[in-house]
C-alpha cells in the first residue's frame, strides 16, 4: 500500500511539471516596426495565420504606405466607401479632434509629408508659400462621414498613422477575447494592450517604458504593471529636426501653424481603456505641452499620462499625472 501511494505521488510530481501553463509567444514584422503577441491558451491553439490576416486587413484599408489600399485611393479621390476598420478609426479620431480643440487632426497629412515625415516623401518642397498653401485644407471638422462615404473636399489628405497602430493592435486583443481568451499582451512596436495575467507568473503584465536616447540604444525609463489596459508612448527623440541653433523641433506638425512643433517633451507615454485612444492623445498630447495636459486630464479621470522632458539646464525629467503607475 505504502509503495502504492509513492507511486501515486511520484506521477502526481510528473504531472504537475508537465502541466504547468505557458504563454504561446508570436511575433514579427508589422506596420513598418515588429509585434509580439503572448496570450495562454488552455488547448494550445496558435492564432499566427489569423493575426497576420488582420494585419493585412487593417492595413489595406488604412495605410497610406500602401498604394493601392482604401485611404490611398480615398486621398486619389478614386473611392468615397470605407470599410467598418476605417469607419471605427474616424469615428474616434473625430471624438479626440473635438476633445483637443484641433490639436489631433487626421488632415494634417499632406503639411507632414511636405516636412518628410509621412509616408510621401520629397511629395512637397518645404517652402512657407507652399505649408500655407497646404494649411487652406487642413481642418477635419470639413470632413464627413455619411452612410459609409466619406464626404471631404478633392484637395483634403487624411492620414491616421498618429492612431492606426493602436487600432490594430485593439482589434488582435478583440479577436483573442472572441476566442475566449483572457489573459493576453499585444505589443506593437512598444504599443501595448493586456488582458487578464501572465499566466506563467501568475502576475499582471510587466511593461518598460523607454528612456529618451538619441543614439538609439535601448533602456527603461521605469517598468510598470498593467491589467486590462492600453498605452501607446510618442517620443520626439525617434524623429527630429535640428536648426542651426540646435535646437530640436519634434515631427508631431502643429496643426495650427503647419510647423514641426518646438518642445522640451522628449516622451508622453498614456494609458487609457483601449490602445487606439492611448496612442491618438499620446500624439495630441506631445504637441499640447505639461501645462495643457495637466488641465485636459481634470477631466478625463479614464488617462493616466507619464512625460520624460528636458528642464530648462537640459536634464531630464518626469511627471506622472491621474495616477500614472
Amino acid at each position: 500500500m505504502k509503495q502504492l501511494l509513492a507511486l501515486v505521488l511520484i506521477i502526481s510530481l510528473y504531472s504537475c511539471t508537465d502541466d504547468v501553463p505557458k504563454n504561446i509567444k508570436l511575433s514579427g514584422a508589422v506596420f513598418g516596426t515588429s509585434y509580439n503577441i503572448q496570450y495562454y491558451s488552455a488547448d494550445d491553439v496558435n492564432y499566427q495565420k489569423q493575426f497576420d490576416s488582420l494585419f493585412t486587413v487593417v492595413n489595406q484599408s488604412l495605410s497610406t504606405y500602401i498604394p493601392d489600399s482604401d485611404i490611398s485611393k480615398l486621398n486619389r479621390n478614386e473611392i468615397t466607401k470605407i470599410d467598418s476598420h476605417f469607419e471605427n478609426v474616424f469615428k474616434a479620431s473625430k471624438i479626440i479632434y473635438r476633445q483637443t480643440e484641433g490639436v489631433f487632426d487626421p488632415t494634417i497629412g499632406n503639411v507632414v509629408n511636405a516636412w518628410n515625415f509621412g509616408s510621401e516623401k520629397n511629395k512637397f518642397l518645404t517652402d512657407s508659400s507652399t505649408i500655407n498653401n497646404l494649411m487652406k485644407f487642413v481642418g477635419f471638422n470639413r470632413v464627413g462621414l455619411v452612410d459609409h462615404h466619406i464626404k471631404k473636399s478633392e484637395e483634403s489628405y487624411l492620414e491616421f498613422n498618429a492612431i492606426a497602430k493602436g487600432y490594430g493592435i485593439d482589434v488582435i486583443a478583440n479577436f483573442l477575447e472572441s476566442k475566449g481568451i483572457e489573459n493576453y499582451l499585444v505589443d506593437i512596436g512598444g504599443d501595448l494592450r493586456t488582458s487578464g495575467v501572465n499566466i506563467e507568473s501568475k502576475k499582471g503584465w510587466a511593461v518598460g517604458i523607454d528612456d529618451p536616447n538619441f543614439e538609439g540604444e535601448q533602456s527603461y525609463s521605469k517598468v510598470i504593471t498593467l491589467k486590462n489596459e492600453g498605452m501607446a508612448t510618442s517620443g520626439t527623440y525617434r524623429k527630429f529636426k535640428t536648426d542651426e541653433n540646435g535646437n530640436r523641433y519634434a515631427h508631431i506638425i502643429n496643426t495650427k501653424t503647419g510647423y514641426p512643433t518646438k518642445t522640451n517633451i522628449l516622451s508622453v507615454s498614456v494609458i487609457a481603456p483601449n490602445c487606439m485612444l492611448a496612442d491618438g492623445y499620446a500624439t495630441a498630447f506631445q504637441a499640447m505641452g505639461i501645462d495643457k495636459v495637466t488641465w485636459f486630464l481634470n477631466t478625463h479621470p479614464e488617462l493616466k499620462v507619464y512625460f520624460i522632458y528636458e528642464d530648462e539646464n537640459k536634464l531630464l525629467k518626469t511627471l506622472s499625472l491621474n495616477g500614472f503607475p
